[in-house]
This record gives structure tokens, sequence and C-alpha cells, in this order.
């Protein structure tokens, strides 16, 4: 059955031009095109189209997408029939779902019990000398500081990795939240300097890219930590990735914000 790029984008909650821009850069190609130039999509295209939505629900960006496509279609069983490999392969895609689902799950538990304990809190007496134990509640179960351990491992290498681990182990709660509370902060600074257009070589860009600078030294285990490390390469490598991979960019209010992050960076690094 075959459907036109209407009622494709539509069902998918996108745009045709979209989709034409997936044609274009050889993620979702129609099934045909018909003579007045109208682009037709049958069961195969509609399932790729899928694929693309669900990695794009994961922050990759359409560079990787498209590698992720190539990779999983090579693996895919000479000769099988294209609906039994596009099924293994949407397996793989609802194993992901799964764990992202019990990761937001355990998040959402961690800040409702957290709203409980500040309302407990809130509604006793002022003069009441008991206060709620937060860390008890077990705030954090659902943020996990190790979730891009995998792309440490292959940009810097196991060590750097489980030194970063050892780190973060080593913390106490009340650490751990100062530091996720620094962090934070710090993206929300970017953020709002990127929404009132703050140009990259500013004095307010300049001190927001000394503070970052700053952080990441602060985290065992890679170039920016090590006396005899390459900062300015590593930090400038870091800088790159926030624009391309959308899943940092989103931690700066999306790719304007990691553009100014990257280019004032850039500018610190030259003048430093």
């Amino acid at each position: 059955m075959e459907r036109s790029i209407q009622e494709v984008a539509r069902a998918a909650g996108t745009t045709s031009r979209t989709l034409r821009h997936y044609d274009r850069v050889g993620l979702v190609q129609p099934s045909r095109i018909g003579s007045n130039g109208y682009r037709y999509y049958d069961d195969r295209a509609v399932v790729r189209l899928q694929r693309v939505l669900l990695l794009r629900t994961l922050g990759l960006g359409l560079d990787t997408i498209g590698e992720v496509l190539r990779a999983q279609d090579a693996q895919a069983t000479t000769g099988d029939h294209p609906a039994a490999a596009e099924a293994r392969i949407l397996s793989a895609h609802l194993e992901l779902l799964h764990k992202e689902t019990e990761r937001i799950a355990a998040q959402i538990g961690a800040v409702e019990r957290t709203i409980a304990a500040l309302r407990r809190e809130s509604a006793r007496p002022q003069h009441h000398g008991t206060q709620e134990d937060l860390m008890s509640e077990n705030i954090f179960e659902g943020f996990d500081h190790a979730q891009y351990r995998d792309e440490v491992v292959d940009r810097w290498g196991e060590n750097a990795a489980a030194k970063s681990d050892r780190w973060w182990s080593s913390l106490a709660d009340t650490e751990k939240h100062d530091w996720m509370a620094r962090v934070q902060q710090l993206n929300s600074d970017w953020a709002a300097a990127a929404s009132r257009s703050v140009a990259p070589e500013s004095a307010a860009a300049q001190e927001l890219a000394r503070r970052h600078i700053e952080w990441l030294r602060s985290v065992p285990g890679t170039p920016a930590s090590s006396p005899d490390g390459d900062l300015a390469g590593y930090v400038r490598g870091l800088a790159e990735m926030y624009v391309a991979d959308e899943r940092f960019a989103a931690n700066y209010g999306g790719r304007a914000g990691a553009m100014l992050v990257r280019e004032a960076l850039r500018g610190y690094l030259d003048r430093a």
C-alpha cells in the first residue's frame, strides 16, 4: 500500500519539507515518484521513517542516524524477507526504548519523592527543629553520570572512563548534588546568554567560557584534568561535539546555544 507524502507527514507528526530533506540526504527515500513529481511511500519506506524518528528521539544527529541505518542494514541477513529484517532491527530499537522508559520512570519517581519531601517540610511549623533528609529519598535515582561512558571510552580510552567512574563513586551524595547543580547552572547560563544573542567575544560569554573550562578541569581522567594533557585539543573537540550532537546541544538550549559555547570556547583558548 502506498501513501502520499502529505499522508505520511501528517501521520508521523512531521512535514513534507522534512520528508523531502530526508530523501535528499538518503535517510528515507520514497518508493516511487509520480509523473507529477509527487512522492509516494510504501510500507518499507514508512517503517524506515519510523526507524529514523526513533533514532531522533535518542538525540542523534542526521549524519549519525545515517551511519546507524547503514550499519543496521549491513547486519541484516542476506536473503531475509525485508519485513523479517526490519522486525529484527526494530527489536533492538524496542530494547533501547524500554531502557529509556525505565530511566525516565526512575527520574519521575525521584522528582516525585523530592516534591513530597519538600511539601512535608513546608507544612511543618517554622520552629520545628527537624528537617527532611532529602538524600534518604534517593533523589538521584535515574540520573546517570556515566550515560555517555561508551563515548568517553571511544574518545579517550578505558583508563579515562575508569578514573571518572571512581571519582564519581567516591563523592558523597551532597557532593554529587553540588556538582550537578553547578553543571545545571552553567548550562542554564549558557542558554540564557544565547537567548539574549550574547556575542561569543563579549565579556559575559568569555566569563562563561572560563567557568566551562574550569568545570572540565574538575573531572578526573580527562585531558583537561592532567597538567600535561592536551587541554586545547580536548576543549576544541568537545566544542565541536556540542554542536554536532543534538543530545549535547540540548543542554544549551539547542544548536544556537551550542554554537555560542563553541565560538566562545574557541575565542577563550585563542586568547589564553
